[in-house]
């Protein structure tokens, strides 16, 4: 029973990594089926349009997902028809933008992946660069190759050109190591990025690393209790209601919180130097108010709930 308690704690401490290994994995599976199952190269003049639908479009896909998936941007855009100040609180507008960037950011993640994965296995850029019409472009594929191969490039991802089956396989060696070599370029780009974000997201942090250890143990506690909550209160107050309703009688009392309660804790997490509040749960119960000196920090952005920046 401690060995598997222990599994669990580990599992648990680390479900954020486990979570983007499986969406590398779900990514690498995904593009897998895309090129047996799905992807047919023309090898004709559509061979650009065609390999660009399918190297971006699942890449755009990911993307609006993760916005979607994103508690912060419905924090950010729910009500703010009604009522634009939420986007521009004391008309700071730069609070909109920064929040923004940082949904941005993390929905990338996704797509990204997928463009990495796509560009690694190649299938996708060598049937669109395949059929790029440019003289110059064709000519440093077909170094050294027989006059017909500027001709016959769309073909080389079908293998059915006039050219020998050697010089067919060069140029299509050529397409899908150029295809690697920008897979790897942007894997190294985005881990270096990550790594500097993250750097100096901790350098600006306004408390110590032990502190934040234990702010993301709360936030994940107050996460797990606020499910619960809201279970027992959504069960009591149907519970009251329907036994008002069948048994004909006045509704017992039951305490919620108002309009303005939810409106509070919905807003997204501002750092106050002058008050520890962990939460915007944590501030209305204390009966903090937001001030005009707040600001976002970087550090914090897992209040909201984003795990990476």
């Amino acid at each position: 029973m401690d060995s598997l308690k222990t599994i669990l704690k580990f599992l648990n401490d680390q479900k954020t990594a486990i979570g983007y290994s499986a969406m590398a994995l779900l990514t690498v599976g995904g593009e897998r089926l895309f090129s047996i199952f799905a992807f047919r190269c023309p090898c004709s003049s559509q061979n650009l349009d065609y390999g660009l639908v399918f190297l971006c479009v699942p890449a755009v896909v990911l993307l609006i997902l993760s916005f979607f998936l994103d508690s912060r941007t419905w924090k950010l855009f729910t009500g703010c028809c009604l009522n634009p100040r939420k986007l521009c609180p004391q008309c700071h507008c730069f609070h909109c933008i920064y929040v923004l960037v940082k949904i941005t950011a993390s929905a990338l993640i996704a797509p990204v992946m997928w463009f990495c994965v796509a560009l690694l296995n190649g299938t996708f850029y060598e049937c669109a660069l395949s059929g790029f019409e440019n003289d110059a472009y064709r000519a440093y594929l077909c170094q050294n190759k027989p006059l017909s191969c500027k001709a016959d490039v769309y073909r080389v991802p079908c293998g059915k050109t006039m050219m020998n089956a050697s010089d067919s396989e060069d140029v299509l060696l050529i397409l899908r190591a150029q295809s690697q070599v920008i897979g790897w370029s942007l894997i190294a780009s985005t881990a270096i990025a990550l790594l500097l974000v993250s750097c100096y997201s901790a350098c600006r942090s306004q408390v110590s690393y032990l502190q934040e250890m234990f702010w993301r143990k709360y936030i994940e506690k107050e996460r797990q209790h606020f499910e619960q909550f809201s279970d027992d209160y959504a069960t009591k107050l149907a519970d009251r209601n329907l036994k008002s309703f069948f048994e004909n009688t006045k509704p017992d009392p039951l305490p919620l919180p108002s309009n303005n309660a939810w409106e509070e804790i919905s807003a997204l997490y501002s750092f106050n130097r002058a008050h520890q509040y962990y939460s915007t749960l944590h501030r209305y119960v204390e009966g903090g108010k937001r001030e005009s000196n707040e600001d976002i920090q970087p550090a914090f952005g897992f209040v909201d709930g984003a795990q990476i920046i």
